[in-house]
């Protein structure tokens, strides 16, 4: 398990493209004169420009919105001095949650340098070019060193996080934790465990934050830090308490504040027995806590817990901080990352955290409600309002206190700013992963001796989403399993061809002919058909032996889909079945359909399949803006296919007057705001970029799928199966691991839908 798991982290980083970043050109550069502008002799201009006035690098060049994350790889988390080559991975992984939580550009930079005054010589000299640095995974004390030498040398933003972020997170956990514990600051007495540089920025917030120094106890490995050692250095003896305690455990008698920031489970239940009413524990050591979480909520029911890992409440994660506090320091053109501004995340994050929490929220996590309480204190990390929070809040600290170089004049302006910047290429699957965990459902897969259907099958299942059922040969299946090293054990693995079969084969047959004895089948051919497994599968998903069904990887669409046709049906209130696409963009998720089922439909056909999409958009928790596609514009030619389109939306327009709806429109008009604000403002979808596409032909929708997602480099999901009475979903011809995986949590999503409106 452990080996398998390490070759998966292995392949994700090797595969493909090496690594997990790359460069990507923001201008046009397809053209001698694009070259001419981007180089030589074009760029002169604004490198004159520069030259003249230093601050014009912000208005011609990246900096602005460029971040360095610099290490030496000295105290990588978890793992050590392990150098500058080894922290790449980290480094390249900490770039990836600046772009996808704040849209921050990150050049990930390793130096060979564990001398002080090396590594500080060599990050002034490549300053220019960044418009702020993320120090990450550096030693102390040497980080101490590092970090306050340069904030005094340089004026961009610079910040330790694995100092400042804990510390920032923490203290809005502490902030809330005490309102509930009904604790005052001042009063409360804290211990904390570990002395390194997390916790002792964690300690000065504190402080800052208004508990008392000589309420602090600190313990290092050695045991209390206090008047009677001799050991300790510059920094630590900083941290000296008056108290004859030698130990953590007699450290935490009596205490109302534990913060752990040092090895798992160094806690007992006894200490927590010790500590006083409603004591509040962050055991953020990791990838072990201090002390288990389950073990410590039993120990103590008044207990207020947090800790580093996601799968407990009250997840203390650095990136509930550091993307949003660079962006409010980057989007002021900050001089710095100062003790006002780390305060001013604290506050906006224990703020939102005690309003309530949007429905999208609540099911990105699968949970019913989440609110204000002992289980949450902090926000969640996909909580997409950190951005429009925790920046704001920052940029005006920087403002008050002096450091911004760039004011922020119009604040709903820059809130909409952030708004577009938030990147929402990843909350759709996320949000879908996490309901589907909540009730994860049997998927039975049609085709699964192919190693592709065997791989997605086992992460659905390790990811708590499905309950795989796989059909094929067992034989064949089981070497597979072998050769890949897969762990598929316990999964119930059936041949439909097999005699132990029969009696399945039979009840599903007999099902099948009763539906469709009017039909040309006669008992004798559903018991011959069923020993296929499209008819077989399909026959358990009906029988409800199975709640969805996955099919389609190595046979073609329409063979793939008439057995789940005759199988199962349509449900009996859609006229039409329809296939839709999702397209994940930066913009957001794009949905396209017809893609894969109508060859030509009518204008009463197009409302239909409009309608099935709208409401299948609607389930994911979005709104559906519908541009109805053509080649011309609202009456700009009358061509059949046009007039055709044009009245599908006069229908729709009718019957669901309050629909986000119009057409006939152009591609380009649809998804450009502007120019249809500009050209038609009349129009339903003016002010609102379109997130659905409705396409007047298959081809012109199987096209465009295929072409945005090859050309786009994007994910797709689909094709979504729309208006079959029970889960069935059909892959595309050679599928990708992660597009079956995203299809197969697609299904749970569907399943979990149905049977909650009692389908």
């Amino acid at each position: 398990m452990k080996k398998r798991k390490k070759q998966d982290a292995l392949d994700y980083h090797a595969l493909g493209r090496p690594g997990k970043i790359e460069v990507v050109p923001t201008k046009p550069y397809s053209s001698q004169r694009d070259l001419s502008l981007a180089y030589s002799p074009g760029v002169a201009e604004p490198c004159l420009a520069i030259a003249e006035r230093k601050e014009d690098v912000y208005k011609y060049t990246a900096k602005g919105n460029l971040v360095a994350v610099i290490s030496n790889g000295t105290a990588v988390l978890g793992l050590g001095n392990i150098g500058p080559e080894a922290s790449k991975p980290v480094m390249e992984g900490k770039g990836l949650l600046f772009k996808i939580f704040a849209d921050i550009d990150v050049f990930d930079i390793e130096v060979d340098a564990t001398d002080v005054d090396l590594f500080v010589n060599t990050v002034k000299a490549i300053a220019p070019t960044f418009g702020g640095i993320n120090l990450e995974d550096i030693k102390s004390p040497e980080a101490f060193e590092i970090e306050r030498r340069l904030k005094e040398e340089l004026d961009i933003p610079i910040m330790h996080d694995d100092q400042h972020g804990t510390a920032i997170i923490s203290s809005a956990a502490l902030l809330n934790a005490l309102e509930i514990a009904g604790k005052k600051i001042e009063k409360v007495k804290v211990v904390v465990s570990g002395a390194g540089a997390a916790a002792v920025s964690c300690v000065n917030l504190y402080k800052s934050l208004g508990v008392k120094p000589e309420h602090i106890i600190m313990v290092d490995s050695k045991g209390v830090i206090s008047d009677s050692r001799e050991d300790l250095d510059e920094i630590k003896s900083k941290f000296i308490a008056k108290t004859k305690k030698k130990t953590l455990a007699e450290a935490m008698d009596g205490a109302d504040v534990f913060l752990g920031l040092s090895v798992g489970g160094i806690v007992t239940k006894e200490m927590l027995k010790k500590m006083a009413k409603n004591p509040i524990v962050f055991a953020c050591a990791n990838p072990d806590p201090e002390i288990a979480y389950d073990i410590a909520v039993a120990a103590r029911k008044d207990i207020i817990m947090a800790t580093g890992r996601s799968d407990f409440p009250n997840q203390v994660n650095n990136v509930l901080g550091f993307p949003f506090i660079f962006r409010g320091a980057l989007d002021v053109r900050a001089t710095t990352i100062n003790e006002e501004m780390k305060l001013a995340a604290v506050k906006a994050l224990a703020d939102l955290a005690r309003e309530p929490v949007p429905i999208e929220v609540t099911i990105a996590y699968g949970e019913t409600n989440i609110a204000f309480g002992k289980e949450y204190i902090i926000p969640k990390p996909l909580d997409f309002r950190l951005i429009t929070t925790v920046a704001p809040a920052v940029a005006k600290a920087a403002m008050d206190s002096g450091v911004a170089q760039q004011p922020i004049k119009d604040w709903d302006a820059y809130r909409e700013t952030l708004d577009q910047r938030l990147g929402l290429d990843n909350k759709l699957i996320q949000s879908i992963t996490q309901k589907a965990r909540r009730s994860p459902k049997r998927v039975v897969f049609a085709e699964a001796d192919h190693y592709k259907i065997l791989k997605a099958a086992q992460i659905s299942r390790e990811d708590g989403v499905a309950i795989p059922i796989l059909l094929g040969n067992k034989e064949l299946i089981n070497a597979l399993i072998e050769e890949h090293g897969l762990d598929l054990s316990d999964i119930e693995i059936l041949d439909p061809r097999e005699p132990e079969e029969s009696e399945r084969r039979n009840r599903y047959a007999a099902q099948l002919y009763n539906n469709r004895k009017r039909r040309g089948f006669t008992l004798s051919e559903t018991r011959k058909i069923m020993h296929e497994r499209n008819y077989f599968g399909a026959g358990m998903v009906e029988a409800g032996d199975a709640d969805a069904m996955i099919s389609g990887l190595t046979r073609n669409y329409p063979a793939t889909i008439k057995p789940a046709l005759q199988v199962i049906g349509t449900d009996p209130q859609v006229s039409k079945i329809a296939g839709m696409f999702v397209i994940i963009t930066k913009q957001g998720p794009l949905f396209l359909a017809d893609t894969t089922i109508n060859y030509s439909p009518s204008a009463e056909e197009l409302a239909d399949i409009t309608v099935l999409v709208h409401e299948a958009v609607e389930r994911f928790r979005l709104k559906p803006r519908i541009a109805l596609l053509s080649y011309s514009n609202f009456g700009s030619t009358d061509g059949e296919e046009a007039v055709k389109v044009r009245n599908a939306v006069k229908i729709l327009h009718d019957k669901y007057p309050d629909m986000v709806v119009d057409g006939e429109i152009q591609a380009n008009f649809a998804i450009n705001t502007k120019m249809v604000d500009d050209i038609f403002p009349f129009s339903k979808l003016a002010g609102k970029r379109a997130n659905v596409l409705i396409f007047p032909n298959l081809s012109a929708g199987n096209i465009a799928y295929k072409l945005l997602q090859e050309m786009g480099g994007r994910d797709a999901i689909g094709p979504i199966l729309l208006g079959m009475k029970k889960p069935v979903h059909i892959l595309q011809l050679g599928s990708s691991v992660r597009e079956i995986v995203n299809m197969i949590t697609i299904s749970v999503v569907d399943a979990q839908t149905r049977q909650k409106q009692g389908k």
